[in-house]
């Protein structure tokens, strides 16, 4: 593990922050790290407001597509609501949806089968369309390089909106409208919203044309802040107020269909990292396992009890979801020692029964161990598709881009990405991306790294510090939780493994201060704290919660 201690910003900026805040150094150095140095950079930030949020209107496009669905709404057409099977496509797509149905009864889902029609836009899906006489697709999540679908639903006279999040082509497909900040002509102030992010302006822009204010859309909000946890985009700018006002909404007043999968796994409150871990497998798993319909009509369920039942057939999506992934990890690892490929710079690994709804999440799984661009592929159709994961710092879209000739289409992140491939390309393509790996990513990237806020003392972890680090949530990409590290550190003698042994619990001091350290995944590490051994520490500082009492403690990243 490579530890990395963030540069200290300038001294000046520190001092000036802390004298408008009247807050002390570490509170003003983990602000300015965060690009918040002006009082008022930091009542944005610590008192988020829905008057924040851009007007839609800066979007390129938002006019065209605004026109357009009022002309539909004017002439009783019927409008087909399309979206992506993952969690931010069929998120995106109940909001738009339950919204349209605000207006007119004419509005319809369709998630395309992850198995028969794959990512995006489909011809399947436009076939459908037509013969149900739909003349407006509006597409969530994907449809930015639907150039061709774009057109042949044209020719079957039915119209196209595009909202999406996704890196655009060469080419802009020649829709009524493409809302999507990443367009390179399109000036929105913030470029990362998620695709459910895009649908959220879309109807704030529409709500705005009737009249409407923020304050009318913000019940739409749970389903906003899921996407954005379960996408991993950017909490800053936009998606810090959205998702700041979204857990407001799930923890308080959530949709029936949430509030059901909460009532699932029986907690109180939910943070970020509850909806990624929690909520977002199980919604995702509906797409995964089955079909992704089944997240759509839980998510806009108004009967309380009718969400209960599609949330309990959920949780078997997603229990079956499990199984898979951990058999499918365990035949891939494999597969790399049989290969002999412990040693690449890359993972590149694929067999042709292994379950497409759970690749990605073995490619994340396979990082784990072995720390390093990982694709995951299996047989679909008559191609084979892949799920694409990153290390931090390496641009896995930009890889992929420059072994294009092996590929017969992909999209993505910079982090993580999909495709599809003739198999008679696969090794072409599997060399290939080895080989741009190896020239292009710093070496040290392939070691894991944890990046250090600040170095401080335990005297320094008290209530009212930890207090003000509570208010910097909701954390995530571009605003982590906080990490620590402290030296010449000892264990009073209690530390011990616990769990199965892989855990490590310890009770550190400097001398004048205790305080309960817990390191998940640490348990080899004992002996590195024995015997009163002096040791140095990274840590998160969050609260235990036992028999009433409420304390603090470290959770260790690390130790040495």
């Amino acid at each position: 593990m490579r530890w990395t201690l963030k540069p200290k910003p300038e001294p000046q900026k520190i001092l000036q922050l802390q004298d408008a805040l009247q807050v002390d150094e570490f509170v003003a150095t983990l602000l300015v790290q965060r690009g918040i140095e002006t009082y008022e950079d930091a009542k944005r930030f610590f008192r988020p407001s829905l008057n924040h949020l851009h007007d839609p209107y800066l979007m390129q496009d938002m006019d065209k597509a605004v026109a357009r669905i009022e002309q539909a709404f004017a002439n009783n057409e019927r409008i087909l609501v399309y979206g992506d099977y993952d969690v931010d496509g069929t998120t995106a797509v109940s909001l738009l949806s339950s919204y349209l149905r605000t207006r007119t009864d004419l509005v319809s889902t369709y998630i395309p089968d992850r198995y028969q029609e794959g990512y995006g836009v489909s011809y399947k899906g436009i076939d459908f369309a037509k013969d149900n006489e739909f003349s407006l697709i509006i597409a969530l999540d994907c449809g930015i390089k639907a150039v061709d679908k774009v057109i042949y639903a044209k020719e079957k006279g039915i119209d196209f909106i595009i909202c999406d999040h996704h890196r655009p082509g060469k080419d802009i497909p020649k829709a009524v409208a493409v809302l999507d900040p990443k367009r390179t002509d399109c000036n929105y102030p913030y470029k990362e919203l998620c695709g459910c992010g895009v649908g959220f302006k879309l109807i704030q822009a529409l709500a705005k044309h009737e009249g409407k204010t923020i304050k009318d859309l913000t019940h739409y909000l749970d389903l906003v802040a899921i996407a954005i946890g379960a996408d991993i985009v950017p909490i800053t700018g936009e998606n810090r107020v959205l998702a700041y006002f979204g857990l407001q909404v799930i923890n308080n007043q959530p949709r029936p269909g949430i509030k059901a999968l909460i009532a699932q796994v029986k907690k109180e409150e939910l943070s970020i990292t509850d909806v990624v871990f929690i909520i977002a497998p199980r919604i995702n798993a509906a797409g995964r396992m089955k079909h992704g319909n089944h997240a759509v009509t839980l998510l806009t369920e108004t009967d309380f009890n009718h969400a209960t039942t599609f949330a309990t057939e959920i949780e078997v999506f997603n229990t079956d979801r499990k199984e898979e992934d951990s058999r499918i990890t365990d035949e891939a690892l494999q597969q790399i020692i049989e290969q002999n490929e412990t040693d690449r710079k890359t993972t590149v690994v694929y067999q042709e029964d292994w379950h497409k709804g759970v690749i990605g999440i073995v490619a994340s799984r396979l990082t784990e161990t072995y720390y390093r661009p990982t694709l995951v592929f299996t047989k679909s159709g008559n191609k084979l598709a892949a799920s694409a994961r990153s290390v931090i710092g390496f641009d896995v879209y930009n890889a992929l881009e420059a072994c294009s000739e092996h590929i017969e289409q992909f999209g993505g992140h910079k982090y993580a990405a999909g495709l599809t491939l003739h198999p008679e390309n696969y090794e072409a393509f599997k060399q290939a991306f080895e080989e741009e790996v190896s020239q292009t990513i710093d070496s040290t990237l392939l070691t894991p790294e944890i990046s250090i806020d600040a170095k401080i003392d335990l005297s320094d972890i008290t209530p009212k510090f930890y207090r003000i680090l509570k208010q910097f949530a909701p954390f995530g990409p571009g605003n982590r939780t906080p990490v620590f590290m402290s030296e010449h550190l000892q264990d009073t003698g209690y530390g011990k493994q616990v769990g199965d042994g892989s855990h490590l619990r310890v009770t550190v001091t400097n001398g004048a201060q205790k305080i309960v350290g817990i390191g998940f995944g640490l348990g080899e590490k004992l002996s590195l704290i024995s015997n009163k051994n002096l040791f140095k520490a990274v840590y998160s500082i969050d609260e235990n919660h036992w028999k009433g009492n409420v304390s603090l403690q470290l959770r260790l990243r690390d130790i040495k």
